[in-house]
């Protein structure tokens, strides 16, 4: 059963990773790209280290997996409000 809900988890993983990277290069700007790929590159690698926790069902492993989500919860908002500043800018300043 383990198995069964993991296999779920990878392929939702998989699916929420792969709409990231359409968004990325379907969408028409830089603010809008941003946003595809934080939320859903976050919640599609979030899901596949559920995944890998469940698998393997050890202690150091599930730890890890979870110190892993709580970096990318923490990161990808800052790093996604680091390019849009830097895209505001620059549209500001189009010497830059």
């Amino acid at each position: 059963m383990t198995e069964i809900v993991a296999g779920i988890l990878i392929l939702g993983g998989a699916i929420f990773t792969l709409i990231a990277a359409i968004g990325v290069i379907r969408l028409p700007d830089v603010l809008t790209r941003m946003h595809a790929s934080t939320k859903a590159g976050t919640l599609g690698a979030s899901l596949i280290l559920a995944a890998a926790a469940m698998v393997f069902a050890e202690t150091s492993t599930t730890a890890k997996c979870v110190v892993a989500v709580l970096f990318l919860l923490l990161t990808a908002p800052l790093a996604a409000h680091m390019i849009g500043r830097a895209s505001l800018d620059r549209d500001r300043h189009p010497r830059l």
